[in-house]
């Protein structure tokens, strides 16, 4: 048997490592971690890298942890690599955190990698998990019941910060390693804990998985080509899932929007990965993202007749419906108000920024004495509204609503409370705050920029100055 040579075709073919690299190899002790850098040792001289040895001593059995630490040192001065030992006090870190034993021991024993990686200027993370490893953890998610996603297994190749994790040996099987580190002489330690049935991947490694052998004896490469073929199938669905995003989705201050109309559109399977991906965009950390969870959102977003309703999704994901538009925020929505603002306009012809709205106002006078009134005169009174100057209450200022505001639209009998005329344009409760109103020296509301203009100071014969106010950037409905 020639695993070195096995090895070298998979880091070849899959591109894991390349020539020159530094690689930091994490080394437990154990078989595979020993096999995988010797096999990488003896390849070293023809790919030219440079490898850092790095172990974690996580202080659970403190007379085996010790000699597994001494070993691996050992290795690694007789082998002339350089090595970097952290001795960590899980069970400590265990108790500060309320995780698990493995979950605990693995965030540390990761962040020890990066670190150095780092240290070292190293590119790569060289990991020892196998076949095997990866046929209990398809197995795993089997049972505890998992997606495409899930059934794709462990990955070869992972980025962590700067760096990239790599598993050469994830097509090998346990027996090759255990029979390649017999016949190469080397020292190994055996972990005594995977021997405790406490933990779910003890149990199926020592009872599910030889128990449903009986009925296929090839039952652990059954499962690694189902997660190789899974693997590719789940590449291509997410590079689909990204694609769709980047036309549907619109990013703005911490939340995701899209429009409801947009998804129906797309196919089932694409819309529970691009609600996943979302969710992941907003928060890494939520606990518990399932298939439950992800077709709770896609049937709220798409239930025929709801209007407008808030879903919390944990403490750190809220979702709102406001007609079509659906947003998803990582903060409380109320986060995002702008408090008051007040703009005078002060003298014409201005300029003026309106930050709240992301908008910038131009406000000119035109002498109808002397001059034509422009082209788009007089519009829907959505990007520009016209006004006889002689007729406003001076001066003028754009301020953000009032309780009671009330507006009456030009060609409507009577006035509206803003708030109702909001209501009735669908727009969304969160963002009216940020909407500008131009009102007069009587604070009467004369423009809704965006929206409509009211019935006061129309031009009519008897205008002398055309008071011209428009929209010269910024989004044509910005608070949609």
């Amino acid at each position: 048997m020639d695993l070195p040579r096995k090895v070298e075709k998979i880091i070849g073919e899959e591109r894991l490592l390349s020539p020159g690299d530094t690689v930091v190899v994490a080394v437990s002790g154990g078989p595979d971690s020993v096999a995988l850098l010797h096999v990488l040792y003896r390849l070293s001289p023809s790919w030219r890298w440079r490898l850092v040895v790095a172990h974690v001593n996580h202080q659970f059995r403190i007379e085996e942890s010790a000699k597994e630490a001494w070993l691996v040192e050992r290795l690694a001065a007789e082998w002339g690599l350089s090595f970097e030992l952290s001795v960590i006090d899980v069970p400590k870190y265990r108790e500060e955190s309320g995780m698990n034993a493995q979950a605990a021991a693995r965030e540390k024993r990761y962040a020890f990698l990066s670190e150095t990686a780092e240290k070292y200027d190293a590119g790569k993370i060289a990991l020892g998990h196998h076949a095997d490893d990866q046929a209990e953890t398809v197995m795993m998610r089997i049972l505890r019941g998992t997606g495409p996603s899930g059934l794709a297994g462990i990955p070869l190749r992972r980025n962590e910060k700067n760096t990239e994790l790599v598993r050469p040996l994830l097509r090998i099987y346990k027996s090759e390693l255990l029979e390649y580190c017999a016949q190469e002489g080397l020292p190994t330690v055996t972990d005594s804990s995977n021997e405790l049935r406490k933990y779910f991947r003890n149990r199926i490694r020592l009872d599910v998985l030889p128990f449903l052998a009986k009925y296929n004896e090839q039952l652990p490469q059954s499962l690694n080509r189902l997660a190789e073929q899974m693997r590719a199938e789940d590449d291509f669905m997410e590079q689909e899932t990204h694609r769709l995003a980047e036309t549907l989705l619109e990013r703005e201050r911490g939340e995701l929007r899209f429009s409801r109309k947009s998804l129906q559109g797309v196919p089932l399977a694409l819309q529970r990965r691009l609600i996943k991906l979302i969710l992941s965009y907003l928060a890494s950390h939520l606990e518990y993202v399932d298939f439950v969870m992800i077709e709770s959102i896609r049937t709220a977003v798409l239930r025929e007749g709801a209007s407008t309703f808030t879903l919390d999704l944990g403490r750190e994901v809220r979702l709102i419906r406001e007609y079509d538009r659906i947003r998803l925020l990582n903060a409380d929505p109320h986060s995002h108000a702008t408090g008051s603002f007040h703009y005078p306009l002060q003298e014409l012809p201005v300029s003026l920024e309106i930050p709240e709205a992301g908008m910038r106002i131009r406000c000119e006078v035109f002498d109808l004495r002397t001059e034509q009134l422009p082209s788009d005169y007089p519009g829907d009174g959505k990007l520009a509204a016209f006004f006889d100057l002689g007729k406003l209450d001076l001066p003028l200022a754009f301020r953000n609503r009032l309780p009671g505001d009330r507006f009456r639209p030009m060609g409507v009998d009577g006035s509206k409370k803003v708030k109702d005329l909001f209501i009735d344009h669908k727009i969304s409760y969160y963002v009216r705050d940020r909407i500008p109103l131009l009102v007069d020296g009587q604070q009467r509301i004369l423009w809704i920029p965006g929206l409509r203009r009211s019935a006061l100071a129309p031009i009519d014969a008897s205008t002398s100055h055309v008071l011209q106010i428009r929209i010269i950037k910024g989004n044509l409905l910005p608070f949609e």
